[in-house]
């Protein structure tokens, strides 16, 4: 074979190698929790931040044309939206620490028996992981159960919009008599003028942009969260296992070092023992 053949072989295979070896230390469950949970609150901080601006017109034009009477609730929309701000911020920066971890715990399982050796400050951080992302699991179902709240409201009144459109050719039942009362929901006072929508009000006000888009996007901020859950479980599977391959690891690596400790100390006490031998002949 040629020498500049030779050459290329040697140089494509060790790229190859080089290639696989890093593949093989990539924690890919990890990289499809991260994925995951970035889409989950993407989905849930992009479409809840929009969808509470188009609720907040919804009640200012039909149900509160009194500002002092939604005053409270704007400003406690304006900052669950800053609150929004802050979860992807944080998530976005847990996501990638989180996958940090993978990366570190799969090397340290695959180079157990090399030079790589786990501590217990490293342990120690693994198992800090898996409580904080117990507790942030809990906290997004009860943030998963909030969001169901508004997509729930909106479906009741798109729903009497449906009974509404269906009882126009029904001359016997007129459609004024049905109404729907958002201060029975206590965003809203009762004295908040009108507080209610009833027959071709409630109509129209269904086939607005804002009424529209609104539910939807509640709709796929519920859908966020909900990914959002499955990932953090994911990822307590994943640190809760990492976390015991680090134990075992620790384990195998204490016995490993007491298994050369005894292995040296029987190799010093023969070659003593044969120094004497040798002296006494």
């Amino acid at each position: 074979m040629p020498r500049f053949l030779k050459m290329r072989y040697t140089i494509t295979g060790s790229c190859f190698e080089c290639c696989i070896k890093c593949l093989g230390g990539v924690p890919y469950a990890s990289l499809v929790a991260t994925i995951l949970c970035f889409s989950g609150v993407a989905l849930f901080c992009g479409c809840g931040h929009v969808a509470l601006t188009g609720t907040v017109s919804i009640l200012e034009q039909h149900f509160s044309t009194t500002a002092s009477d939604h005053a409270l609730l704007s400003e406690v929309i304006q900052l669950m939206q800053y609150v929004i701000y802050g979860i992807a911020s944080f998530f976005f920066l847990y996501g990638i620490i989180l996958l940090a971890e993978g990366f570190y715990t799969t090397s340290a399982v695959k180079e157990l028996h090399g030079e790589f050796k786990t501590t217990a400050c490293g342990r120690c951080i693994s198992g800090m992981f898996v409580f904080l992302t117990y507790v942030l699991g809990v906290a997004w179902l009860g943030v998963f159960g909030f969001s169901a709240v508004p997509v729930f409201m909106f479906y009741n009144i798109w729903s009497t919009c449906e009974v509404i459109k269906s009882l126009q050719t029904n001359v016997t039942v007129p459609g004024d008599q049905i109404c729907v009362d958002i201060r029975q929901y206590g965003i809203i006072p009762w004295n908040a003028v009108p507080g209610k929508a009833c027959g071709p009000i409630l109509e129209n006000i269904c086939n607005t942009n804002e009424f529209y888009m609104s539910y939807h996007l509640f709709i796929v901020a519920c859908a966020g969260a909900g990914a959002t859950v499955i990932a953090l479980i994911h990822f307590l599977m994943i640190l809760s296992s990492n976390w015991a391959y680090l134990k075992d690891a620790s384990k195998m690596q204490a016995y490993q070092d007491i298994k050369a400790k005894e292995e040296q100390e029987l190799q010093d006490i023969q070659s003593r023992s044969k120094e004497q031998l040798n002296s006494y002949t």
